[in-house]
């Protein structure tokens, strides 16, 4: 039983040593496809050394205990494996872009005053995204709005939406 704990504790060390020194070795723990990663081997000799010991503890013999050893930790090591790919891959929206929003509905947030700057509010590629804004006109809070023009990557023109 000692071996088995002695596997899961190294299993346990090495998953911390992925986390916490993962950043700073910069990939040196990770040597192959995402499903089979440094935490995903850490997982499985965690899950292998631990399980085996419960079914020793169970009254399992050396045998079982390995087998029971190898299922749980390939279970456990390909969930962390799986989980760790899905974390590690980079989100598909869209970065927003201030001269893509031309044209675009918008929702005053604080009032514009005339000659000065407000803010509104527009929804664009799945994100909420607050701007300054200025208008021609004073322009009061709820007000919907489209942008007419880009003044800088901060801050837009707009004028106030009519209902076609």
């Amino acid at each position: 039983m000692t071996l088995f704990l002695v596997i899961g504790a190294v299993g346990i060390v090495l998953l911390l040593g992925t986390l916490v020194l993962g950043d700073f070795l910069d990939g040196a723990l990770e040597f192959g496809p995402d499903l089979i990663s440094g935490p995903a081997l850490a997982a499985f000799l965690g899950a292998f050394g631990f399980g085996g010991a419960l079914a020793l503890n169970a009254g399992a013999s050396t045998g079982v205990a390995v087998a029971v050893g190898l299922v749980v930790g390939a279970l456990i090591g390909l969930g962390a494996g799986y989980a760790s790919a899905q974390l590690t891959k980079g989100g598909d929206e869209a970065n927003v872009r201030t001269g893509s929003l031309v044209g675009r509905p918008a929702t005053v947030v604080t009032a514009i005053p005339e000659g000065g700057f407000g803010t509104v509010s527009i929804v664009a590629s799945g994100h909420i995204t607050s701007l300054n804004a200025r208008s021609s006109g004073p322009i009061a809070p709820g007000t919907p709005v489209v942008i007419t023009g880009i003044l800088s990557a901060t801050s837009v023109a707009v004028e106030i939406r009519t209902e076609a």
